[in-house]
């Protein structure tokens, strides 16, 4: 096992090349501060509109949760839509659900009006069933979808679990067939250049340490200098330490996903394991995500342990996917791991996306394991929104409070993990 790495996607990526150089300064219609999927996608709709905007990133553009994941785009949302539709009756639960198809639609429009090199295609999103009951819940769930809201779903019944994946870990399936897959630091450096373009700028290595109200707007205060902005939108995802940040703080909680990438494998190998290279995700709890990349490497990914990420636990984690990996596809035991890292999902306590405008400040996040595509969505959207389109949220009706005893660092993860494995058992 290789030690912790830069992740395949970001050491694969080239260098974004349309950074703005020089001190942070000056005046500017909208200042973003965060430089993954949601500011980038923002900047970009913000620039085109004539609206000067300054973005900020504290690293490197696409250097977190967006060049971290594990590049599926996919259609639906992070809950059942039965579940959804009890909670929050039929009408709504149809729009939240066609938002996440409208968001991969998005991306795709994107990437082709950019010219983005990305690989974008797609593949479409297979769960897989990883307890008999599970299926039955699939079976109802499909039903469920192509009566009401997405006739792009299709049941693949145990007997035929071959045709989709070579393991007999698995009990049938559910496929949403318009999902796709892209390459997601790629897909980030892009954005970044297409708003750069478009006359955005774009200062990587600026962390934000201050915003001060002034009389018309913002004081912005970076690493880098100072701009003033008379909107400002933060697009951190899980928010920073740093004070101007504690109302989001306290509503996220950041939870670490891990992810191993295999050396290239063999076409005849992945003709049997994965005969039609989709996006694949298991129906645990605690399951796994994973996908190939163009050069045949396994993608495999999943929350192998209930904490933060950072090196001594994306190691750890590694060890625990590629046995896990193993125990699925047998035939992958012996293969090498070339890349090992890890990231933070940013997830609601219902997982339901945030945004709007919170004393003055706007802001999207909390996208809860469907960055890529809501992200990117989002930016556009909030982009809309900062130029007086309050309707372009469709999140603007959900209520955020903020999470019990929860100040920043989640001390309550282990325990997270414990119900989640119980849940695994008795299910």
């Amino acid at each position: 096992m290789t030690a912790p790495s830069l992740s395949y996607w970001l050491a694969s990526a080239p260098a974004f090349a349309g950074g703005a150089q020089g001190a942070v300064e000056g005046k500017v219609d909208v200042a973003i501060i965060g430089g993954g999927f949601t500011g980038l996608s923002a900047a970009l709709a913000l620039a085109k509109q004539g609206v000067s905007v300054t973005l900020l990133e504290k690293g490197r553009v696409a250097g977190e949760a967006s060049g971290r994941n594990g590049g599926q785009c996919n259609n639906g949302t992070a809950h059942d839509y039965g579940a959804l539709s009890a909670r929050f009756g039929k009408d709504v639960a149809k729009a939240y659900y066609r938002v996440h198809c409208d968001a991969v639609d998005m991306v795709e429009r994107i990437v082709a009006a950019e010219s983005i090199d990305c690989a974008f295609h797609r593949c479409g999103r297979v769960k897989l069933a990883a307890k008999p009951a599970h299926y039955d819940k699939l079976a109802r769930a499909h039903d469920l979808l192509a009566a009401e809201v997405d006739e792009n779903v299709r049941l693949v019944p145990p007997e035929r679990i071959a045709e989709e994946v070579g393991s007999d870990a698995f009990h049938g399936a559910l496929i949403q067939t318009t999902s796709a897959q892209l390459h997601p630091a790629r897909f980030g450096v892009g954005l970044a250049e297409a708003a750069a373009r478009a006359g955005a700028q774009i200062f990587e290595n600026a962390e934000v340490t201050g915003m001060d109200r002034q009389a018309g707007g913002w004081k912005v205060t970076t690493s880098r200098g100072s701009v003033t902005a008379s909107r400002i939108l933060v697009a951190t995802g899980g928010a920073p330490a740093a004070a101007p940040f504690a109302f989001f703080r306290r509503r996220i909680v950041s939870v670490g996903s891990f992810i191993i990438a295999t050396d290239p494998l063999d076409d005849r190998l992945i003709d049997t394991l994965l005969p039609n290279r989709r996006n694949y995700v298991t129906s645990k709890n605690i399951g796994n995500y994973f996908r190939l990349t163009p050069d045949n490497r396994l993608i495999f990914g999943g929350r192998a342990r209930f904490a933060i990420s950072d090196p001594r636990s994306d190691l750890k984690s590694g060890h625990i996917l590629k046995d896990v990996m193993g125990d699925i596809f047998p035939a992958l035991k012996g293969v090498g791991v070339s890349h090992v890292w890890g990231g933070m999902v940013d997830l609601t306590a219902d997982r339901l996306p945030r945004a709007g405008e919170q004393d003055g400040i706007f802001y999207s996040m909390g996208y809860s394991g469907h960055g890529v595509q809501m992200a990117t969505y989002m930016g556009q959207m909030m982009a809309r929104v900062m130029q007086g389109d309050a309707a372009a949220n469709p999140w603007r009706d959900l209520d955020w409070p903020s999470v019990p005893g929860h100040f920043g660092k989640p001390w309550f993860l282990p325990l997270v993990g414990l119900w989640y494995k119980w849940q695994d058992l008795i299910h």
